[in-house]
């Protein structure tokens, strides 16, 4: 039964954030009458709601579970008040990854009108090769990840985006000795992501501070904020 209630809470997204109950179980693969019924208890405990249409959406009752007992929860915290600053010097996007699997899932970000195009979301994901958030974590993370990610596939968002492994792993290297990615047009050729490593109290990378800004000369001129304001957010996360 939690395996099937898995399987319709996955099938929700950025996308499709509202679907019928015959939509639910064809994506998740279960019969309508089973579905349903699932449903309907999933709805009695406010996991999930129904809307004025009767179409399914996910219920406060998550949201306010997800929200309380997250685990960035802390790192949030930590860095929301250097990440306002940051944005007021930016004035594009200013986003937090962390690590999942082969990608790296954003946990905040802030924004601006007439910012820069930017297709992450909160919540949303990008794979791990193709971001500065991702390249970060990568060139940060274990050997094992790394060999994994270089193994394959990698796709490509823009002609810039690197996919040749060898070309890759020398990136990674170009990250960890600089201590930031620079992924001019990697996925969008309008756009400049620039990433740079958050450390935790051993030391160790626990997340990606990321800035989105207009590729062009002045890219590079957004660097040291970054990375003064990364240094005073692993300060805070140490209690420092």
């Amino acid at each position: 039964m939690l395996s099937r209630a898995v399987r319709l809470f996955e099938v929700f997204g950025v996308d499709t954030p509202a679907l019928t109950v015959s939509e639910l179980a064809r994506r998740a693969g279960l019969p309508v009458a089973t579905a349903s019924r699932l449903i309907n208890e999933l709805v009695s405990y406010g996991w999930l709601r129904r809307d004025a249409s009767k179409r399914v959406r996910i219920g406060v009752r998550m949201w306010e579970l997800a929200s309380r007992a997250s685990p960035t929860l802390g790192l949030r915290e930590a860095a929301m008040p250097f990440i306002e600053a940051l944005h007021a010097v930016v004035g594009h996007h200013v986003q937090l990854g962390v690590l999942q699997d082969h990608e790296v899932l954003f946990v905040e970000r802030l924004s601006a009108p007439g910012a820069v195009v930017n297709v992450t979301r909160i919540a949303g994901r990008l794979p791990i090769h193709a971001s500065s958030s991702g390249l970060v974590l990568l060139a940060c993370g274990a050997s094992e990840l790394q060999e994994s990610v270089l193994a394959g596939p990698l796709r490509a968002f823009t002609p810039n985006t690197v996919t040749e492994p060898k070309a890759l792993r020398v990136l990674l290297a170009e990250t960890r000795r600089n201590g930031y990615a620079f992924c001019a047009g990697f996925i969008d050729e309008s756009a400049t992501g620039i990433a740079v490593p958050l450390r935790g109290l051993s030391g160790r990378t626990v997340a990606a501070l990321g800035v989105v800004v207009p590729n062009d000369d002045a890219a590079r001129m957004q660097i040291p904020a970054l990375l003064a304001t990364a240094r005073g957010i692993s300060r805070s996360m140490r209690g420092g």
